[in-house]
């Protein structure tokens, strides 16, 4: 690896960094939605894998460490990893400590990442031996992880009743593209169909929009104003082992273990599940809040770290939420990186480990000192500057561009109609998780069910 290599590396890590720190602070910015594309981007982009990969880890790590920063100051979750801590980070602020909460919830999330990557790397090549077997059986997995995750949805019987229909139309849209020749027959239009179900939400939102009687029966609401309280300053670089507690530090430490060895598991579910448990028996609301916020943290960080590298590493395959969702396009964005060629194929052990170590310590120590120092002054410029409707729209017109370079404009309806079944099933509280568990086994499902 030549000192040319090393500095782009270091380059993307920085402008990850500083990119997501923003954009993990503004509210409601999905970490798929606004991950997944750019990715995407950049390797269609031809840009070097391994630069690719530190650009990654540093802004799901930048990401992490600030989506938590709304909902301590306001009760708003920048991303839907930090909606399981907003009841907590509410009774902090109640009590005056919101300034403690973004301390805490900060803390843990640096705490997941230190534990996560070694960790992580370690449980990638203890499971290479078996990677083909896995392999062999990868769209079986793919449908029992749907079947899993829908089990796991607090609607989960509706989300195993969505699961064939929703593989008829993802296939259905296909051989219609075969029969009218807008691609090659066996050419599995993805990428696109993919992008819908992430920006599902906001097309199915602004379909509504166009039907009068529900636009006029929108509530109507003036500026909201959003007060923010001064917070302490600290000084020199803040120490997460110093500003967590014994307890928190020893509880987030477990958390980051748990996360990684399940990192096939829902980050949603595993955060709530496991959150709850270690802070239960907390009587204190104080106490248990933060125990509570800085263990949700490390867990969602862990799981984001060993659900990317342990299936990159040892798989080639994504078999996890987290590899299917965000780190999709590490794995299958043709024509550049298919499931049979992809980073898994191309980058060796060290480039993992390089790329990994750049872009989780940049992340760390970039935006991890940028949260605790200044996170309310870069909350208030997010809040009054940066609209939340620019950065959807600004993804969403990716996403159209994607589909029309997929398969021309029938495939931009495709897409649309995908988004709009996917926003539906998103809003019954079915996850991304199970629907694109189902995007990756439909052609499996299907051929089943017809013999």
């Amino acid at each position: 690896m030549d000192s040319v290599l090393i500095l782009q590396m270091v380059a993307a890590a920085l402008i990850a960094a500083a990119v997501y720190t923003v954009i993990g602070i503004a509210p409601g910015t999905d970490e798929t939605a606004t991950i997944a594309p750019v990715i995407l981007a950049l390797v269609l982009s031809g840009l070097q894998p391994i630069v690719i990969l530190s650009f990654f880890i540093s802004a799901i790590v930048a990401s992490k460490l600030t989506d938590s920063i709304p909902v301590a100051v306001a009760g708003i979750p920048g991303g839907v990893m930090a909606t399981p801590m907003v009841e907590h980070a509410i009774v902090l602020k109640k009590y005056g400590l919101s300034d403690v909460s973004i301390r805490k919830m900060a803390s843990g999330s640096a705490i997941g990442t230190l534990v996560a990557v070694p960790v992580s790397l370690l449980l990638a090549h203890a499971f290479i031996p078996v990677a083909d077997v896995m392999k062999e059986y990868a769209n079986l997995l793919f449908f029992l992880g749907a079947l899993f995750l829908a089990l796991m949805c607090k609607n989960r019987w509706l989300a195993l009743a969505t699961i064939i229909p929703f593989a008829l139309l993802i296939q259905g849209l296909r051989h219609l593209y075969w029969g009218v020749g807008i691609v090659p027959e066996g050419t599995n239009v993805f990428i696109s169909f993919f992008l819908g179900i992430t920006i599902g939400p906001v097309i199915l939102t602004l379909f509504e929009l166009l039907n009068k009687e529900k636009r006029n029966g929108l509530p109507r609401f003036d500026k909201k104003v959003i007060n923010l309280s001064k917070t302490k300053h600290t000084k020199g670089f803040p120490n997460p082992f110093k500003i967590l507690t014994k307890q928190e530090v020893g509880m987030s430490v477990i958390s980051s273990l748990i996360g990684s060895i399940t990192f096939i598991m829902s980050p949603v579910g595993m955060t709530i599940f496991l959150g709850e448990v270690f802070s239960s028996r907390t009587k204190d609301p104080v106490k248990k809040a933060s125990l509570a916020i800085a263990c949700m943290e490390a867990l969602a960080n862990a799981t984001y770290i060993a659900g990317t590298l342990i299936p990159l590493i040892a798989l080639g395959i994504p078999l996890s939420p987290m590899a299917i969702g965000p780190a999709n396009a590490l794995f299958n964005a043709p024509p550049v990186f298919t499931l049979k060629h992809n980073m898994h194929h191309i980058l060796s052990n060290s480039d993992f480990i390089w790329a990994t170590i750049i872009g989780a310590t940049i992340a760390l120590v970039i935006t991890y000192f940028v949260t605790i120092k200044y996170s309310q002054q870069i909350c208030a410029f997010v809040f009054r500057k940066i609209p939340h409707e620019a950065i959807l729209g600004l993804f969403f017109s990716l996403v159209l561009l994607m589909a029309f370079m997929d398969a021309g404009w029938l495939n931009v309806a495709g897409v649309l109609l995908i988004g709009l079944f996917a926003g539906v099933m998103h809003r019954w509280g079915i996850n991304y998780g199970v629907q694109f568990m189902v995007l990756y086994s439909a052609p499996w499902i299907i051929t089943k069910l017809v013999g």
